[in-house]
């Protein structure tokens, strides 16, 4: 019989590898983020790291993440001396405002499109690891009846083979008590027997 596959593990192995990757370069981001915006001065909030760190928001709470966040809140407010926030250029005018105003209305929609289409790609990885997983299991559920038919075949015939050998000492066993017994026949038979001169 073929031992199981281990293919799938394999590949699932990667994919845990892969998502690790992906986490360790996302905090690291966050990292990044929160230097940044001390920096400059920025006000550091949950939501505003997130935004600068292109993550989602559930990451700058999870456990790690949301106490780098707070720590750098809390220095931030500590400190007496903000640095004032960078200016990039003159004040906008209306129109540019509202085209800023529209552009970061796009970003919001494009960064809400991209999460809900890695939730989709991640559903969709994670139901064809199940398909994968059922396959392989059917096929070793097949290798486990046929080896279960094979061991009972056999021992039905060993179990014939065995009815036939204790059928067979019996037999023996008859054979060899019927010799001893025609054998003390003639014994009796020999000895009782006049001897002749």
């Amino acid at each position: 019989m073929s031992a199981p596959s281990k293919v799938p593990s394999a590949r699932a192995d990667q994919m845990i590898d892969a998502r690790r990757a992906e986490a360790a370069v996302k905090r690291a981001r966050v990292a990044a983020a929160l230097e940044e915006m001390a920096g400059e001065g920025t006000p550091i909030t949950f939501a505003g790291v997130a935004r600068a760190a292109e993550v989602s928001t559930w990451l700058v709470y999870a456990p790690g993440v949301r106490q780098a966040v707070e720590a750098a809140r809390a220095r931030q407010s500590s400190s007496p001396h903000l640095p004032a926030p960078k200016r990039h250029g003159p004040d906008p005018s209306p129109a540019t405002a509202t085209d800023l105003a529209l552009a970061r209305a796009e970003i919001a929609r494009l960064r809400s499109e991209r999460d809900e289409q890695r939730r989709q790609l991640s559903l969709a990885l994670g139901g064809r690891m199940d398909e994968m997983a059922k396959a392989d299991l059917v096929v070793r559920i097949d290798e486990l009846a046929r080896h279960n038919t094979d061991l009972a075949a056999a021992l039905a015939r060993q179990q014939s083979e065995g009815a036939a050998l204790k059928a067979r000492v019996v037999e023996l066993e008859d054979d060899l008590a019927a010799a001893r017994t025609s054998l003390r026949r003639m014994i009796r038979t020999e000895n009782s027997a006049p001897v002749r001169p």
